[in-house]
């Protein structure tokens, strides 16, 4: 299936690793040149060398922290006018809410909340403009099943959800789509770092808080960030404009309610 998106330019946040690189490769796979962004500079440069060579398209590296204005400057001077934003950070730490204080919560919500919606600001009016835009949010399962030890990104996450629900019924006229995709377990280092807290927690290992969470779920795995990436070149697709204002729960069933 040609998603129609061939030609169009990205910019991919938080893409040197898990989750923002699996949506930098199914975008280039399409066609789509990309903008990537990340804090590590050689991880970054590793994983722009991989798509051009993978799938032929401009890749540019930006090495800056989306969560503060500089880097966000810096990503927008490199890329004004993109056609496609998928906004992405690492969560904050997992803990107990009594140890976080005030500029806890701050750097939280600078980094999963504010920061994407500044990213939508600057970029939204131009597609506006041009009649096409494609904005994607990647956010958590957690938005719709809190998990206590997770409130820091709880809380900010589901700030996000309440502000995108508001705009993308205005956007949409214009031919531009602003949805979630919320992820559950997917087998990547923010997880592996989760797996570790719980393990210490609980007086078990690493692996048998791996292979617990695993059975949990309806699939009995973990999800392959591939599978993530491609629903999020979906949402960016031409044939995706009469969808907006959405959060798609990938968990491999793992949420047990209908809606």
């Amino acid at each position: 299936m040609d998603l129609g998106i061939k030609g169009k330019t990205a910019i991919v946040c938080a893409s040197s690793k898990g989750l923002g690189r699996a949506c930098a490769f199914s975008l280039a796979r399409e066609g789509v040149d990309l903008i990537i962004t990340a804090r590590g500079s050689e991880s970054l440069e590793e994983t722009a060398r991989e798509i051009r060579d993978a799938t032929g398209v401009k890749v540019t590296a930006v090495a800056s922290d989306i969560a503060t204005e500089a880097g966000r400057v810096a990503v927008l001077a490199a890329c004004p006018d993109p056609d496609i934003l998928v906004n992405n950070a690492g969560g904050p730490p997992p803990g107990d809410f009594r140890n976080w204080t005030r500029d806890t919560w701050i750097a939280a919500l600078d980094l999963n909340m504010i920061a994407p919606i500044e990213m939508i600001r600057a970029t939204v009016d131009h597609m506006i403009a041009r009649k096409f835009g494609r904005i994607v949010n990647i956010t958590s399962s957690t938005v719709k099943a809190p998990i206590e030890i997770l409130g820091l990104s709880n809380g900010a996450r589901a700030g996000l959800t309440g502000f995108v629900a508001g705009i993308a019924r205005k956007t949409v006229a214009h031919n531009v789509t602003i949805n979630n995709l919320l992820p559950g377990p997917f087998d990547t280092d923010r997880l592996r770092a989760n797996f570790a807290v719980i393990a210490k927690n609980r007086g078990i290992s690493v692996d048998e808080a791996r292979k617990d969470r695993m059975s949990q779920n309806p699939s009995g795995r973990l999800g392959d960030p591939a599978e993530f990436g491609d629903a999020c070149a979906y949402l960016c697709s031409a044939q995706a404009g009469f969808v907006t204002g959405q959060n798609f729960l990938i968990d491999g069933g793992g949420y047990p309610g209908t809606l």
